[in-house]
């Protein structure tokens, strides 16, 4: 995951304010001085060297302009998944779902111009001023934990929330019907975090509905701001009706006294909902319950009167966003319940609402029928884990589920403009409008789609449901511009891009991303689902393109070798420059980056690759791309290919190329901070001193011979605990190697240096369980490595979710802590997998 760069976490960028600017113009015009030609024949040569230098560069334009184009093209292959496949009509069952993994709870359509619902919450009465408003899941906002208990991808989903003294739980169900994806419930019950909790806290929920167009909200008010009801219309949706249930106390149907306030407007867009709550929280009201002394709260505004529509009707085809504030005494629980037109008349009989005890029913229903599912899936209890274990295990996959999201918009590409060897500048330019169904590494940090992330993320979710699998992958594979290329981080939509500095807004044609979405195609391909053989016919002229371009794009300084295009330069202030298209970031690489380079990770993505392609072909009968991939596949396979490439006797291991030094450090140089300094010897072309993640790729990815010789000093390097080898997994770089725990600039502290990373991990432990499990000299202790590291690794991230609550980004390889974001229910719910035994 290239996360260096999203590390530098900064205010809202303003992405609306870069615009699309084509790659357009004409030849250059160059001025210049010369003598005046002297005679017919001067004037001739020099009339023959002004059109050759005319036509060259117009040539060069011409190159240029056309691939600027492509690269802002979509890729004309049939797509992989059916027309309208995010439909009502064609996927009823996945048209509404949980997909804001970025607000704490809400819901939409998978539609460009979807209905959105979410939820907001305040205590009131705690601090002096605008009471703490919840809606967005923030890193450093002091709410947490909080994760999905149990969430099915589907129709169900239990969350816990807490927030200082306060437990929030909020479910919903779906019930299927009609032809619009049916009705659904909420319920959301706030409780103390504490029993006996004697001052109990007053707390407003606001319930909200968002339109993102011309669709139609009617709000039926009834006594003292509260809403009877919301009714709407819209073309995907039909006629629809809101009803907020009356509160009650948790667990019972004792009525709650509520206060109600309501707000209506047009909508100012989906960054800016809860600051314009905020704004609008600045009138005082009274709670009066019977029998009990009043209190103040703050509360919006209680009228159904437009408000800011602006001059000449400006809120016109912006959409509308109604509220409704309730405010009540803990505990409580209140419920929202949808209901469709055409569900509701698409039976004999109308049907009863989903509230109440029938909600009630319907819930734990489903939570039965997931932990059911979950054993037979993945059948922990049947392995021995103890009930902690498979607690784990179902957040890890609840948080996963939960974290899919439904992302539409335009992202800003650069093209690759070098044409023999010269650079053209060009500015940014749109991306055509696309749809994005994915899930995300992180709802606080990271709530928006990458790309080698993802191929993580499917290797849980299609052991779970392989509809969902075939939905990410096709939608990704969607994303293919006109030479192959799919930018590895998706900014898609005004909300995801409100969370991205703006100078990681722009995805680079020229950069690549690990392929791991081949993956999961790769276990597709052994398991014999007739609709996962469908879904792959139809994707493999996709396929083939993206490993057709990664292939070519990244090819190195010599045949069969391959290098990472756009390592940060050679800076002063950086200690070693990132590349951060591997997904390894800060991984130390060769020190002076040149065109020399040569990536072992890289060539052994592309080795996988041709591998998984050509048995696809083979599958599907594609003569004619498995000749042509069959010997490319042989030739990245071959040992004495790779060791003349990557093997560094002087190592004892696998490793970059490049032009490098160790003799690197920061050093601090008043007044501009820690600089770079190289030391003797001076840099040269050598193998890369790193030994780490990189080192073990050619394992990891099970490309050697379980009778290779290298396949044991692998090993050797992996067990020493002066290496790789931690009590709480393998740890990303050496103990012992110069860059270990080291920053790279005074402002970058160390990602891939040293922690633990489940991803990675996970591939070790795939191939430990692998060779463990094929006759060789190595079998017998790869089978014992096995054993141990996943034990390490899963007893590690189940005592830090029992400490914190939280599945981390990485872990310390020092004391097992985690670190970086949280929570990371991305790649880290791979631990499910190792706790099943399943690679």
């Amino acid at each position: 995951m290239a996360r260096g760069e999203r590390r530098r976490r900064g205010a809202p960028a303003d992405g609306a304010r870069t615009v699309e600017r084509a790659a357009r113009g004409g030849p250059a015009r160059r001025e210049g001085r010369g003598g005046r030609p002297r005679g017919a024949a001067a004037g001739a040569a020099l009339a023959v060297v002004v059109l050759s230098l005319a036509l060259g560069l117009s040539g060069c334009w011409l190159l240029a302009w056309h691939r600027a184009r492509r690269a802002v093209t979509l890729h004309s292959a049939p797509p992989a998944l059916p027309p309208d496949s995010s439909s009502p009509a064609v996927a009823p069952d996945l048209f509404w779902g949980t997909y804001r993994p970025h607000v704490y709870f809400g819901m939409k359509t998978r539609s460009p111009q979807p209905l959105l619902t979410g939820l907001m919450w305040a205590q009131q009465g705690t601090t002096p001023g605008t009471p703490k408003l919840r809606h967005t899941c923030e890193q450093g906002d002091g709410v947490g934990p909080y994760g999905w208990e149990f969430h099915d991808g589907l129709s169900f989903g239990r969350q816990h929330i807490q927030d200082g003294t306060l437990r929030l739980t909020t479910e919903f169900v779906k019930r299927p019907g009609g032809q619009h994806g049916g009705n659904w419930s909420w319920r959301v019950t706030v409780e103390p975090q504490a029993s006996g909790t004697s001052a109990l806290p007053l707390v407003s929920l606001f319930f909200y509905v968002v339109t993102d167009g011309k669709e139609v909200l009617v709000p039926e008010v009834g006594a003292k701001g509260q809403l009877k009801f919301i009714s709407g219309h819209t073309s995907e949706l039909g006629d629809f009706r809101f009803t907020l249930m009356p509160p009650t106390s948790p667990g019972d149907t004792a009525p709650k006294y509520g206060s109600y306030n309501v707000f209506w407007s047009s909508n100012p867009g989906l960054p800016l909902l809860t600051e314009m709550v905020k704004s609008r929280l600045n009138n005082w009201f009274q709670h009066r319950p019977p029998e009990a002394s009043p209190e103040r709260y703050l509360g919006l505004p209680g009228s159904l009167k437009w408000e800011d529509r602006g001059p000449s009707g400006q809120g016109q085809g912006q959409g509308q966003f109604l509220i409704q504030q309730v405010t009540l005494k803990v505990p409580f629980s209140v419920e929202l319940v949808f209901e469709s037109g055409s569900a509701q008349a698409g039976g004999s009989q109308a049907l009863e609402q989903l509230a109440g005890s029938l909600l009630t029913q319907a819930l734990e229903s489903h939570a039965e029928a997931f932990r059911e599912r979950f054993e037979k899936t993945f059948r922990l209890k049947e392995k021995g884990l103890s009930p902690e274990e498979q607690a784990l295990g179902q957040v890890a996959l609840s948080g996963l589920l939960g974290g899919i999201g439904y992302f539409y918009g335009q992202g800003l590409v650069l093209p690759d403009m070098e044409v023999e060897g010269s650079k053209q500048k060009v500015d940014p330019v749109l991306f055509p409008p696309v749809p994005l169904f994915t899930a995300v590494p992180s709802r606080s940090f990271f709530p928006r789609g990458f790309l080698w992330d993802e191929g993580f993320h499917q290797l849980v979710i299609q052991r779970w449901d392989p509809q969902l699998t075939r939905e990410a992958i096709g939608h990704w594979l969607g994303l293919l511009n006109a030479d192959g290329w799919i930018g590895r981080e998706q900014v898609l939509g005004d909300e995801a891009r409100a969370r991205v500095p703006s100078e990681f807004l722009v995805q680079r044609t020229a950069h690549a991303n690990p392929p791991t979405l081949l993956l999961p195609i790769a276990h597709m391909l052994e398991g014999g689902d007739p609709a996962d053989y469908a879904f792959l016919r139809r994707a493999f002229p996709r396929l083939r393109a993206w490993f057709s371009w990664l292939h070519q794009s990244q090819a190195g300084p010599v045949p069969l070798s391959y290098r990472w295009r756009g390592r940060d330069p050679a800076l002063p202030t950086l200690l070693n420059p990132k590349t951060l298209p591997s997904g390894l970031d800060d991984y130390p690489r060769a020190s002076h980056p040149s065109s020399t380079e040569r990536h072992l990770d890289l060539r052994c993505w592309v080795a996988l690759g041709a591998r998984v392609l050509m048995r696809l072909a083979e599958q599907l009968g594609e003569a004619e791309a498995a000749a042509e991939l069959g010997p490319l596949a042989a030739s990245l396979e071959a040992e004495e290919s790779l060791d003349e490439l990557h093997w560094a006797p002087e190592l004892g291991v696998f490793a970059d190329f490049g032009n490098h030094t160790k003799a690197v450090q920061l050093k601090p140089r008043p007044p501009q901070g820690l600089v770079r300094v190289v030391g003797r010897p001076n840099p040269r072309l050598q193998y890369v001193d790193a030994l780490g993640y990189v080192s073990l790729f050619p394992f990891l990815l099970r490309l050697l011979d379980p009778n290779s010789s290298r396949l044991g000093p692998l090993l050797d390097v992996l067990a020493d605990s002066r290496q790789l080898w931690s009590p709480f997994g393998l740890r990303s770089l050496a103990a012992t190697s110069p860059f270990y725990s080291q920053r790279n600039s005074e402002h970058d502290p160390p990602y891939w240096r040293g922690a633990v990373w489940l991803n990675v991990n996970y591939l070790a432990l795939g191939a430990l369980h692998y060779y463990g499990h094929l006759k060789g000299p190595y079998q017998a202790r790869a089978a014992k490595l096995h054993r141990e590291l996943r034990t390490n690794l899963v007893s590690n991230v189940r005592r830090q979710y029992q400490a914190t609550g939280f599945l981390w980004e990485q872990y310390s390889d020092q004391d097992g802590r985690g670190m970086g974001c949280r929570p990371f229910q991305g790649w880290t719910s791979l631990v499910l997998l190792a706790m099943a035994e399943d690679y």
